[in-house]
């Protein structure tokens, strides 16, 4: 059973997104997990489309989480407040 997705997208300036670091998951690749994001899932993958496109790399948008391949964390919260979104770093 899926959990309804909130179609509800919030401004930008009201989303509160988490940017983290992980080591683990991924066969032992770095990834930039990006949490947090309250809205459709259109605009979920619209945003994780930006950021692989200007980090130059790949990566998932699904389940409210974005997931780009490698430590783009400083390109990402520079890309992220350009574009008017409150995030921090969190996590190791």
């Amino acid at each position: 059973e899926e959990a309804p997705s909130n179609d509800e997208t919030l401004p930008s300036g009201q989303q509160d997104l988490r940017v983290w670091l992980e080591k683990n998951h991924r066969g032992g690749k770095t990834a930039t997990v990006i949490k947090g994001f309250i809205g459709s899932d259109a605009d979920l993958e619209s945003l994780g489309k930006t950021l692989k496109t200007k980090c130059g790399t790949g990566g998932s948008a699904k389940d409210g989480e974005i997931i780009i391949q490698g430590d783009h964390r400083e390109k990402i919260m520079t890309i992220l407040s350009q574009l008017g979104y409150k995030a921090k770093k969190a996590g190791s």
